[in-house]
């Protein structure tokens, strides 16, 4: 199969070292250019370290329009200034990993941009032009709750709590993600306020439910770990836990990387991995759901190759066949 040409527009943080990990190795893609103002003329590997010996791109101040899918990698709010300001050739499929087009209400650029989570709507992925890549936080909390939705068993309120590893807030030092605060801490942050509720509620609306953003009772916390994210969620239901179980299990059953377990799980089998594992237990009447991810991966660069992958009508998992550290 030929392979096909991507440029990558802030390859320097986190979840464009990660993309960069992803696609230096997968079959069908050729890395063109990988985009850094404040790094051209140096090695990828000279800023992202673990790449040393995988390849020998350096990072360019320069553009080029014979590429076949564009990556944004930027900070929330710069997508939409890139595109204004550089406009790129219509031919070319952008996939976008800020939060610039993720709600309908921005979503109508370039010709429009698809919510790109495969679980919900991956036909309409595979004939996209544009994709806004979800967030982390919301992978997480709608892969827990959209069978709920689907099958119009979620009309009550949902109680989340759920805590991210440090990258989830970028490269950037902040008093927050400096480790001497971070390590052996944690806090709450943006509590039933947080950016991703409204994304997390427009996609649980497409799925049927009519839960409102008042609906959903989210608590982020601060973990003192690097990457990934655990949630564990709660609502009243009707539904047994076979019943619950074999929902869940019926609706992801055709998706590669979401998984329902029998056994309660851990962050650790996840890192590393573009997979979401998902645990229910039943008590009394609460439906209590764990959902965890890599909050780099499946949370973003890989979810953002998987979409990719559909694009192109490659294998779904192709480049993504990662196996957890476990230890």
């Amino acid at each position: 199969m030929q392979k096909i040409k991507a440029g990558i527009i802030g390859g320097a943080g986190y979840t464009g070292g990660e993309l960069l990990r992803l696609l230096v190795n997968h079959p069908h893609v050729d890395i063109h250019f990988v985009h850094s103002n404040s790094n051209a003329g140096n090695l990828v590997s000279d800023v992202h370290t673990d790449l040393t010996g995988e390849t020998s791109i350096a990072f360019t101040d320069t553009l080029s329009q014979d590429i076949d899918v564009l990556f944004l990698c930027v900070g929330h709010g710069d997508a939409k200034k890139f595109l204004d300001k550089n406009p790129v050739d219509p031919k070319v499929r952008v996939i976008d990993l800020s939060q610039d087009f993720r709600l309908e209400e921005n979503a109508d650029f370039r010709g429009g941009f698809v919510y790109g989570l495969p679980e919900l709507q991956k036909e309409k992925i595979k004939t996209a032009r544009n994709i806004a890549n979800p967030g982390c936080f919301a992978t997480c909390i709608q892969l827990a709750l959209l069978p709920l939705a689907q099958s119009g068993n979620l009309n009550k309120e949902v109680h989340i709590s759920a805590t991210t590893g440090s990258t989830g807030a970028g490269q950037s030092l902040s008093p927050t993600s400096h480790f001497s605060w971070r390590n052996n801490n944690s806090s709450v942050y943006k509590p039933f306020a947080h950016q991703h509720l409204k994304e997390i509620t427009q996609s649980l609306n497409q799925a049927g439910s009519l839960i409102t953003r008042d609906d959903m009772n989210f608590i982020p916390y601060r973990g003192d770990f690097t990457r990934g994210i655990i949630a564990s969620l709660y609502t009243e239901s009707d539904l047994s836990l076979e019943q619950a179980s074999e929902l869940f299990s019926k609706y992801y059953e055709d998706h590669p990387f979401t998984h329902v377990l029998k056994k309660n799980i851990d962050l650790k089998q996840v890192v590393n991995t573009n997979k979401c594992f998902l645990y229910l237990e039943k008590h009394d009447n609460k439906l209590l759901i764990i959902s965890i991810i890599d909050n780099l991966l499946k949370g973003a660069s890989g979810q953002a190759v998987q979409n990719m992958n559909l694009l192109f009508g490659f294998d779904e998992q192709a480049g993504l066949r990662l196996k957890a550290a476990a230890f």
